[in-house]
């Protein structure tokens, strides 16, 4: 007769206490379904008593450009899982690349998070930064996009550059989005 034992859980040390956890989110895409998901882990981090710092580089300036972030969008091309609200069945991806299809899926995904009570991003970067987020913008980035400082949204805490930002992330977990 055999026993199949079970092995232990592994559960990762993040640190004894909560409010020595440190989360660093990179944002590194513009587009509406990249935004919200380091928006809301930022959000459910600081809510949990986290140090959060928050860096956007390449298309994820556009999170924080006065000139762009309130016109981010959601495209089916390359989305695979794309389907209808309460649906489980696919769109197919071809018909994302047909004319009004990108203002239409933005449309119903800002519906889809509207009716969830979630603001909008710069409403949401607002809320972050209020609730004590740090903002930083790549130094690289805003060089590539010929932007300045006064392009950002004002909470945004500085412009650094990668070095910067790996002795800023030092004992941090670092999410990538």
């Amino acid at each position: 007769m055999t026993t199949t034992e079970t092995a232990p859980a592994v559960v990762p040390d993040f640190g004894d206490d909560a409010e020595e956890r440190k989360i660093c989110f990179i944002c590194s895409k513009g587009n509406l379904d990249m935004a919200y998901p380091a928006l809301i882990m930022a959000n459910g981090a600081l809510t949990e008593g986290a140090e959060v710092d928050i860096f956007f580089t390449f298309w994820g300036m556009d999170m924080i450009n006065k000139g762009t972030w309130d016109k981010l969008q959601f495209s089916m091309l390359g989305n695979t899982a794309m389907h209808m609200p309460g649906s489980s069945k696919h769109i197919p991806q071809g018909l994302g690349g047909l004319p009004g299809m990108t203002g239409y899926a933005t449309k119903m995904l800002k519906k889809q998070i509207a009716d969830l009570d979630v603001p909008e991003v710069p409403e949401f970067l607002q809320m972050l930064h209020d609730m004590g987020a740090r903002l930083w913008a790549c130094k690289m980035s805003v060089d590539m996009m010929g932007l300045t400082k006064d392009d950002m949204y004002e909470g945004v805490e500085d412009i650094i550059n990668v070095n910067e930002f790996i002795e800023l992330s030092s004992g941090a977990q670092v999410i990538f989005v």
